[in-house]
């Protein structure tokens, strides 16, 4: 019997546990772990990254490759895996840097299954074999293990290693719960093994020396190249890395971070949603899994919990509601409505849950409070009240109340309430593409309403800025870069807008090499550099350039872009760091204890880097820039599949399937794409120059119209569409109307 049925094949051998080298067959429960010992200090390593010095290198989605370097007692380990078919990898060891001899430097390749069956070595074959159900498991090594030991666990396997070193051979076996294959670097500076999945034991046994004898070395052909130049490719692996099996809800989630956790598992509202979307950057299904995961903390009382972890639920509160702009954009980037229909319930409920109980004075404004249910710890203080910001220890904060007889803080938040306009917005949207008409009409009402009283109510006409307020009171002193979310949420007026750009380029406050700082860099709060009080969060980041791009900010949110890439980069080439938050000031990342070194959200940084050059977004869809600028960047999924987009020598190209279905001349953004199986249109943005579009697999026989701004417009082409366009100064709408004919392979066609 298959123990995990609802692991996409492709993803079933993968680095799923706690443990980043070891690949776990999530079917079977079966286990292949690479194990260290080192005689100079009697320890061994599971090569855990919460306790061992682990450098995570590149890592594909689905567990294709998978590299990384573990430094143990002055001896460092480069392990590396690669699947040959989803049932078959080839797991390799080199020994980098000696820290002793390596006689007494021993590399073991442990196995083992979920359930405990046996496993045995076939010492006329030099295999090991187990079975799980009906099916076998075999793993062959390049050379034969000097020995091979027999454990009950994993831990008595390093209790055996630690106890009586290396010369001990009482647990000699050829079988056992844990069969232990072992090397050392003086005899096998490097070493190789394989393991295959397959219905006989001679199968698996002839799968797995085959996949030994292919020798495929790991490649991983680089996602991002030019301008930006690995962005993606950093994406890809904080997102893989983090993918974990939670073994207590059975499933799999993308982790706040692989790194450490608040018990057996543990789920942030806020950052599972961003986990879907860097996700859904690559994997529809993983996107789909994180959002389920996220919305999983869905109460009866109609909020989504703040965190769940296999020690508590924090039900009495929430976090910012940023679902709905997540499930929004990953429908716009897959063009899948079952990723709207999965999520509408529980983020409409959660929507209403906002203004029914944080709003106690039924003004209009929410405040961030803590209801009288469930047991969570914090519950019914200051410190939980200020946990559904999500920016605990904010200065913001310092002056806010907490008022047991409304159980909310007495403050109205600016951040919260920008989110709650903006996740109404997007929930309109939703309920619109679902056929909820009624549900439309309240959100979009719900939306302007909290766009005008956040206008006219958050904004401090003295500093120019928009800031908390007391809900009987004046302006908070201390300012976030929450102050720029009302342009995320369409709340700000041209002229605000205007002084918030001023602010932006604020030395004083918010400017810098490094932005944004969440305190200003004025306020006492700055100095303490901890966690929300002066440090810089990605989401953040992310958050006030997706405002800025909306109100045709591009040059600011480009500038916001590259710096927040440049200081990502920084600690991510050199030492593979993904950091929670990083130093406004240095851009150091693990200067102060409070930061994670392989978060999640620390991906949102090249994300945007990303987004210049390829974006959905809520208000101008799926674009697509050429710069001029060298390029290239995929696979990443778009509608109409995985696709591959490249700038070179002027000209803008996008591959699916490695076949060329759009190539543009024009130096402007593209934005607005929509493809259909009769129809591509898009919005031409300002052109300097005249250029052209080209649809090199679209038969010309079947276009039908080529129409700019509602009017027809001509075109040419033999083996293609080609479409000539002028030089202007405003942008244009292009539409393309054609036939779908059968045996037709132009992405559009389903």
């Amino acid at each position: 019997m298959l123990k995990h049925t609802t692991i996409p094949l492709d993803r079933a051998w993968n680095s799923w546990s706690t443990r980043p080298a070891e690949m776990v067959f999530l079917p079977l429960g079966v286990r292949i772990t690479p194990v260290l010992y080192s005689t100079r200090s009697r320890t061994v390593s599971l090569i855990e990254p919460r306790t061992d010095s682990v450098r995570l290198g590149r890592h594909g989605i689905d567990g294709s490759v998978i590299e990384l370097e573990m430094e143990h007692s002055g001896t460092t380990i480069a392990l590396s895996a690669t699947k040959t078919s989803p049932f078959a990898f080839r797991g390799s060891w080199n020994g980098v840097k000696s820290g002793e001899w390596g006689l007494r430097f021993w590399v073991t390749i442990a196995i083992s299954a979920e359930g405990g069956e046996a496993v045995r070595f076939d010492e006329e074959q030099g295999v090991a074999v187990i079975k799980v159900g009906t099916r076998f498991v075999a793993v062959a090594t390049g050379d034969a293990p000097v020995q091979v030991t027999g454990h009950a666990t994993i831990d008595a396997l390093r209790a055996d290693f630690e106890a009586n070193g290396y010369f001990h051979l009482a647990s000699r076996s050829s079988g056992a719960p844990v069969l232990a294959l072992r090397f050392n670097l003086e005899m096998m500076r490097r070493g190789a093994y394989a393991a295959a999945v397959a219905d006989s034991a001679e199968l698996a046994i002839m799968n797995a020396r085959a996949c030994l004898a292919a020798d495929e070395q790991p490649f991983l052909p680089a996602a991002h190249e030019g301008d930006y130049a690995g962005a993606l490719d950093a994406i890809r692996d904080v997102v893989a890395w983090n993918t974990v099996w939670d073994e207590t809800n059975a499933r799999p989630y993308t982790a706040v971070t692989r790194i450490w956790n608040l018990g057996k598992f543990a789920v942030w509202y806020n950052d599972q949603t961003f986990a879907a979307l860097l996700a859904g950057v690559f994997d529809a299904d993983l996107a789909r899994e994180n959002m389920a995961v996220a919305l999983a903390g869905a109460t009866p009382q109609g909020n989504i919990a703040c965190i769940v972890t296999s020690n508590d639920a924090w039900v009495d509160r929430t976090q910012a509601p940023h679902g709905a702009l997540v499930a929004w954009l990953l429908y716009q980037r897959t063009g899948e409505r079952s990723i709207l229909a999965a999520s509408y319930s529980a983020l409409a409920r959660n929507q209403r849950w906002w203004r029914a109980h944080r709003d106690p004075e039924a003004t209009g404004l929410v405040s961030c409070g803590t209801s009288d249910v469930g047991e969570g710890l914090y519950k019914g203080t200051a410190f939980g009240a200020r946990n559904e910001t999500g920016m605990d220890n904010s200065a913001t904060h310092d002056e806010a109340v907490y008022q047991p007889e409304t159980r909310t803080l007495s403050t109205f938040d600016l951040g919260i309430n920008c989110a709650l306009a903006l996740d109404a917005e997007m929930l309109s949207n939703m309920a619109s593409v679902l056929g909820h008409h009624d549900d439309a009409r309240e959100f979009t009402e719900a939306a302007a309403r909290s766009r005008q009283l956040i206008s006219e109510g958050l904004w401090d006409e003295e500093r120019k800025i928009f800031a908390n307020r007391q809900r009987k009171g004046g302006f908070v002193r201390s300012l976030s870069p929450t102050s720029f979310y009302p342009l995320l949420c369409g709340a700000a007026t041209e002229e605000q807008a205007r002084h918030l750009l001023e602010h932006l380029k604020d030395e004083k406050t918010f400017a810098g090499p490094y932005p944004l700082p969440n305190a200003t860099r004025d306020d006492p709060a700055f100095a303490d550099n901890v966690y929300w009080r002066g440090r810089i969060w990605p989401n953040v980041n992310y958050m006030v350039w997706l405002g800025l791009r909306r109100y045709g900010f591009f040059a600011e949110a480009k500038n916001l872009a590259e710096q927040s890439h440049a200081l990502f980069m920084q600690s991510w080439r050199s030492q593979r760091i993904a950091a929670e938050n990083y130093n406004a000031t240095t851009g150091e990342a693990m200067d102060q204890g409070d930061t994670d070194p392989f978060y999640i959200w620390a991906a949102l940084l090249p994300l945007m880097a990303v987004g210049e050059i390829v974006d959905f977004s809520p208000w101008r869809g799926w674009s697509l820039s050429n710069c001029g600028k060298y390029v290239a960047v995929g696979p990443m999924l778009s509608p109409v599949g995985k696709i591959v987009m490249s700038v070179s020598d002027g000209l803008l190209t996008v591959q699916r399937h490695g076949r060329s279905f759009l190539v543009s001349s024009l130096r402007t953004t593209l934005s607005g794409i929509t493809v259909t199986d009769t129809h591509f249109s898009c919005v031409v943005g300002p052109l300097d120059e005249a250029g052209s579009l080209t649809f090199p697999d679209l038969p010309v026989e079947t276009i039908v119209a080529v129409q700019v701004d509602g009017r027809d417009h001509g075109w040419s082409g033999s083996d293609g569409l080609r479409i000539e366009l002028s030089g202007s100064k405003a942008s244009r709408r292009l539409d393309v109307y054609f036939r779908a004919v059968a045996g037709m392979v132009w992405p559009g066609v389903a």
